[in-house]
């Protein structure tokens, strides 16, 4: 392993936490309570779904921690579930209306208004009114279109040579394979010497790929553009905004392109802007969940944060550790840049 390896410690919670991409909490626990409760869902789901929309709006995710039975206490620590939903909220926005959509035995479902889209939330309650399971299940969308791989030729997205610290189609090389969202998604940086920064690791500038400038790797429609969040102090993370800075360009074949992490104020295009290959849309930075300066960059089937399936980028003409490569999918520890 390089020395940039070892020193590159990188949060896996990169995008977002796994539990937080998949927005599920305790399914199986959902489908017991369906059948351990088969009575006539009780009049306390009103008071609780209302207070559980406050607490949400008014950030007080603690609070929704209490509305838990012991259980769910101990599987959802407070911590992780104020992580969760704070970053939920974050792209989501507030809850505007929850109506009852469906009731099985215990658990209802509530179709969910929030500012920015509309999902489901699913509830089961045990007898004292306490939440014994919740489920937020991914909407139909991501299910809309299955994309294996780009058929948009890409040229890869810096002008610099790069280093892929994660990047492949295995656990081991690529730590985002444990997860639908982000599979085969890349974090990339920049090396010397076998190190990612030289001087004091606490200044962001320090990274060789804090600034770099980054291109649109084909010809595209800026669909979804997040700013004004500022970098992070390196070894520090922004949970709430987990994607920090961040840009998705759409294809004309419907393929989209996520970059995340993006410098504060760098980002130079807005939502419906045209782009051509090799124009520059922004600057590497250290912003959201994220330890240090590096991009993450992903193909996905949607334009959303959370109701997506990531595929394979292959780069179309592109040198790796000094060799031509064609309709290539990088692999950790490569060095990249285009021909």
């Amino acid at each position: 392993m390089s020395k940039a390896s070892i020193i590159f410690e990188q949060s896996r919670g990169s995008i977002i936490s796994r539990a937080i991409v998949k927005i599920f909490i305790i399914q199986a626990f959902l489908l017991s309570a369906m059948l351990c409760y088969p009575q006539n869902p009780r009049a306390g789901y009103d008071e609780v779904v209302s207070k559980f929309q406050t607490y949400y709006n008014s950030s007080n995710y603690e609070a929704i921690h209490e509305l838990f039975d012991e259980a769910m206490k101990n599987l959802l620590s407070k911590d992780r579930t104020t992580e969760m939903l704070s970053v939920v909220r974050s792209n989501f926005g507030s809850i505007t209306k929850m109506e009852i959509s469906d009731s099985i035995n215990s658990a209802r479902t509530y179709r969910t208004y929030f500012n920015n889209t509309i999902g489901d939330i699913s509830i089961a309650l045990n007898p004292q009114n306490q939440i014994i399971a919740w489920f937020i299940p991914r909407n139909e969308l991501e299910n809309s279109s299955i994309l294996k791989r780009n058929s948009t030729k890409m040229i890869f997205p810096f002008k610099k040579e790069a280093f892929v610290y994660w990047g492949g189609q295995d656990i081991a090389s690529n730590y985002h394979m444990g997860d639908l969202n982000q599979q085969y998604a890349y974090d990339i940086l920049m090396v010397k010497d076998g190190a990612p920064y030289s001087g004091d690791p606490l200044v962001n500038e320090n990274y060789y790929v804090f600034g770099q400038e980054i291109i649109a790797p084909c010809d595209a429609k800026v669909v979804r553009v997040i700013d004004g969040i500022p970098d992070n102090i390196p070894g520090e993370i922004n949970k709430t905004h987990a994607t920090g800075n961040t840009i998705v360009l759409e294809t004309s074949r419907k393929e989209y392109l996520l970059f995340a992490h993006l410098k504060f104020g760098s980002i130079s295009v807005r939502k419906g802007d045209l782009v051509l290959q090799g124009q520059v849309i922004a600057q590497c930075g250290n912003s959201g969940n994220t330890t240090q300066a590096h991009l993450h960059l992903q193909l996905q089937n949607t334009a959303d944060l959370y109701n997506t399936i990531g595929a394979k980028l292959y780069f179309d003409d592109i040198s790796v550790n000094g060799q031509t490569k064609r309709d290539y999918m990088p692999i950790k520890e490569d060095f990249v840049k285009n021909k």
